[in-house]
């Protein structure tokens, strides 16, 4: 079994697209915010570790000249220059190295590393992240030139100071940024949320409006309430509505036609029974009376029964389920077959019946249709020359196979009276009868054939069958031609249709 998809709300998958980044981003502001505040908390101390670089290197040059003190009293001045420089405090520690320009350490802290990118003399401090034993420190360095021409020969200053200070300055902007939006972020999803409630609330209304509609009520929405963004759906809904008024308005019209159809032999029937069992009631009924009094019965009867099959047969042609049923049917055989069953029809009314086209099987008239639709569509069309043709006339069912492969054509032709150009559209109309006949149908089969027609995406037309000049004006004969188009997997044979045979009786 199948199961159902899990309906989803609109409001939830909203909220959830706005606030999924938002949940997102805020731990990408946080890493963000931190590492800008370590540079803002390094910017200030970095300033300060730059200046006692500069100022102890200062003191290293004037200490290292040559001839100028011992080794011992420069050590003293530049320890005493760097604790005066430095000022340490309880929180962080400070480290000075001085390099002679042999790499002999002159004054300061052996641990310090030198520098591994190569000496770059000038008046450029630089800086490091680095350890001093297992203590994180900020260092800062510079390397200082010979004095001399010639002299290549580089000294090395460095300050290392740990990184207590930093931290909490860094701290205490991470805490003056992020403490707020610990406030702010609730805040933004609790704002979110009433937005969202108070955007949606129109849907709820207009949902209201559409449930408090009565149900034969199927007027247009009015669309000047609702948000700009639900319009495109409230003009579908008002399509859908107009098409289903439409459909409603039209079955209706059919079922009022129907009843009223249907009353004229049901009406003929009563009426002829009830006279006919008045007769024998009363001991004078005359057996010729009674007689042609059932055969109206039997006629009636047999109208109803056609009236009932012709509606049976427009419900299967509206049948949404068509394409499920289709398959591959030669149009050819179902035209004979029509043409065989109508035969002694025909004879019956001195009528020449026959059919022109290829035999069944042959190329180029196999074509994807529902079988029982398509065999009602070529009786339907059948019989109305039959029954449009006077005795001594001829019909014929004709079928055209197209050399191309792209449509196979059925013609019915008659030599009755023809149909007037401006009644052409109006004989495919449910129970409708062309002016000035006398003929008994129920007006259905026309409107059948254009419904089988259309769903099997066939066009249908209606012209004289000879030109209506002076000597044929009063029976020009009706020609109904309908192409269907062939698909690709109808099974046609892939060899050149056959050559039309000759008429066949």
């Amino acid at each position: 079994m199948f199961s159902r998809p899990e309906q989803r709300s609109l409001f939830g998958e909203i909220l959830d697209w706005m606030l999924a980044p938002l949940l997102l981003l805020w731990p990408m502001s946080l890493g963000l915010t931190w590492i800008a505040a370590q540079a803002i908390a390094n910017r200030p101390y970095d300033r300060d570790l730059s200046d006692v670089v500069r100022a102890l290197a200062r003191q290293a040059e004037v200490q290292t000249a040559p001839g100028t003190r011992t080794p011992e009293a420069a050590r003293a001045a530049l320890e005493f220059t760097a604790a005066a420089l430095t000022r340490a405090d309880d929180e962080d520690r400070i480290y000075f190295q001085v390099l002679g320009r042999r790499g002999e350490l002159l004054a300061g802290d052996p641990a310090l590393a030198v520098p591994d990118n190569g000496a770059v003399a000038g008046t450029t401090v630089r800086f490091r992240d680095d350890q001093v034993g297992d203590e994180p420190v900020r260092v800062a360095w510079l390397w200082l030139a010979g004095r001399r021409e010639g002299d290549h020969s580089e000294a090395l200053v460095q300050v290392a100071e740990t990184l207590g200070k930093r931290s909490q300055l860094a701290t205490e902007i991470i805490k003056g940024v992020i403490l707020p939006q610990f406030v702010i972020l609730p805040l933004a999803v609790l704002l979110v949320w009433f937005a969202l409630s108070r955007g949606i609330r129109p849907l709820a209304r207009l949902q209201l409006r559409i449930r408090q509609r009565e149900s034969t009520d199927l007027s247009p929405i009015a669309e000047g309430d609702v948000p700009v963004e639900v319009v495109p759906l409230v003009r579908a809904i008002n399509d859908l509505l107009q098409r289903l008024d439409s459909t409603i308005a039209t079955q209706r019209h059919f079922l009022a036609d129907a009843a009223h159809q249907l009353k004229t032999p049901l009406a003929g029937l009563r009426t002829q029974a009830e006279l006919a069992a008045r007769e024998i009631d009363s001991g004078r009924g005359d057996p010729a009376s009674i007689g042609h009094s059932l055969r109206q019965i039997a006629r009636s009867s047999q109208r109803a029964a056609h009236m009932v099959n012709q509606l049976l047969a427009m419900a299967r042609a509206e049948d949404a389920g068509l394409e499920e049923r289709r398959r591959a049917v030669d149009l050819a055989a179902v035209t004979r077959a029509v043409v065989r069953d109508f035969v002694p029809r025909a004879l019956q009314r001195r009528i020449d019946l026959g059919y022109e086209g290829p035999e069944a099987g042959g190329g180029g008239t196999r074509l994807m249709a529902e079988p029982v639709l398509l065999s009602e569509m070529v009786r339907n069309l059948v019989d109305n020359a039959l029954q449009y043709t006077p005795a001594g006339g001829t019909v014929t069912a004709r079928i055209v196979p197209d050399p191309f492969g792209q449509v196979v054509v059925l013609q019915v032709e008659d030599t009755g009276p023809g149909i007037a150009p401006a009644e052409r559209e109006a004989v495919f109309r449910p129970f409708y009868r062309a002016l000035g006949t006398q003929v008994d149908g129920s007006g259905l089969g026309l409107a059948i054939v254009l419904e089988v027609a259309q769903r099997h995406g066939a066009e249908i037309t209606v012209d004289d069958a000879r030109p209506r000049s002076d000597a044929t004006a009063a029976a020009p004969g009706a020609l109904f031609t309908v192409r269907f188009p062939l698909h690709a997997d109808a099974g046609a044979p892939a060899a050149a249709p056959a050559a039309p045979a000759g008429r066949q009786p």
